[in-house]
């Protein structure tokens, strides 16, 4: 016999199944849908630094901190421009600090449809994509390209001292403050950077009455430097300022300390990163540098950026690294102060922004797109970098 009142209890349930199935798939949907709503936009940072060559640990540096800065941004909410809040991404591309490579990398970002410009890292680069990048009319900040021409455009800013600033401020720091009036000079003659610093090092240390005994030349990829350290040698120099990248460093230094030669090195911000490369620490121990950052300072700030450097990538992070990380805040209070995210806006903001940086304590820009803020001076201490007590 059929049991009608179990068919009509069974049919009841089946149907309360089926109500129950749809309202959860349509509160699942208008869930997703309200998700999506309200997600996050995507505001791309296209990074422009060597990856592979001879200068591959400064781009490395720059992207690493560069995504220090996104992700701490990222996890505290991203960036609210309006109504709409952003997240940040980035593409990094390889230029292999090359003045023929650095078009074809920023083409390759811009066909990825970034909204602005990190880069170049190293000054050639950066001036060959100048040009393009004002033509475009889209934000670039480069955070360690140094030289005049980086920043030759309106849409083009800095983070890092120039090339004059520097030389001009170790002139002023060797023969005011240290009483050095004899210096020998050796840079790279085929390098930008490294003739930018030393015209204006020269010229500063003349106008405050000191003497240049030697100024020796190299160029690029040249790893013996015997010949103008006998020339040093033979005058009667104080120190020998080298204003140059870290691996040049290595060598005068090393073969300096073989020559038995004892004259204290003072360099550029390009020396940041010597420690690591040296054959012996003590070819480099005293020597001072200039340089925006130093891992090794007590300050909230710097602990925290290095601790989150060191947790993701197992280094300690350089002056490069510290550019990158302001130049990805600097992006955020352009856009915050602009209230777009429109390059011409974005452009227009920046001489009104005040960024509290790693590399400054309050930075600001002016109409030439530098930044303003102070020098500092690092020296080696004990194997170790410090700044240079005042």
């Amino acid at each position: 016999m059929i049991n009608l009142n179990y068919l009509k209890e069974e049919n009841i349930m089946k149907k309360v199944k089926k109500v129950v199935g749809t309202a959860a798939s349509v509160l699942a949907a208008a869930a997703m849908v309200s998700s999506s709503a309200f997600a996050a936009e995507t505001f791309l940072i296209g990074g422009i630094g060597p990856l592979t060559g001879s200068a591959a640990s400064y781009g490395t540096s720059v992207m690493q901190g560069a995504q220090i800065a996104i992700d701490e941004i990222n996890a505290a909410g991203g960036v609210t421009v309006g109504d709409t809040t952003y997240e940040f991404a980035m593409e990094f591309a390889d230029d292999e600090a090359s003045e023929e490579m650095a078009p074809q990398a920023y083409n390759s970002l811009m066909d990825q449809g970034i909204n602005v410009v990190m880069g170049c890292v190293t000054s050639g680069a950066c001036i060959a994509i100048v040009d393009q990048t004002y033509a475009d009319g889209i934000l670039q900040i480069t955070p360690s390209g140094s030289a005049e021409g980086c920043i030759a455009n309106d849409n083009a800013f800095r983070i890092c001292f120039s090339d004059p600033e520097q030389g001009t401020a170790m002139a002023d720091y060797m023969v005011n403050t240290m009483g050095i009036t004899k210096i020998a000079v050796i840079y790279n003659a085929a390098d930008e950077y490294s003739t930018g610093i030393q015209a204006a090092f020269e010229e500063q240390v003349a106008a405050n009455g000191g003497e240049i005994v030697a100024s020796e030349a190299f160029q690029t990829g040249d790893v013996d430097f015997n010949t103008q350290l006998t020339t040093i040698r033979g005058t009667d120099a104080e120190a020998i300022y080298v204003p140059a990248y870290y691996q040049d460093a290595t060598y005068i230094t090393s073969q300096a300390a073989d020559m038995g030669m004892e004259l204290p090195f003072f360099g550029s911000d390009g020396w940041d990163g010597v420690i690591a490369t040296a054959t012996d620490v003590a070819n480099v121990e005293g020597c001072i540098f200039t340089s925006p950052f130093c891992a090794s300072v007590d300050d909230p700030k710097v602990v925290a950026f290095v601790d989150a450097y060191e947790e993701a990538y197992g280094s300690t992070p350089d002056q490069f690294a510290a550019d990158a990380y302001d130049t990805v805040y600097t992006f955020k209070a352009a856009m915050e102060q602009a209230g777009s995210i429109e390059s011409a806006d974005m452009i227009a903001a920046m001489t009104e922004i005040t960024v509290e940086g790693l590399t400054g304590d309050s930075i600001t820009f002016d109409e030439s797109g530098a930044p303003v803020k102070d020098i500092r001076f690092v020296t080696v201490k004990d194997g170790a970098y410090a700044y240079v007590e005042e």
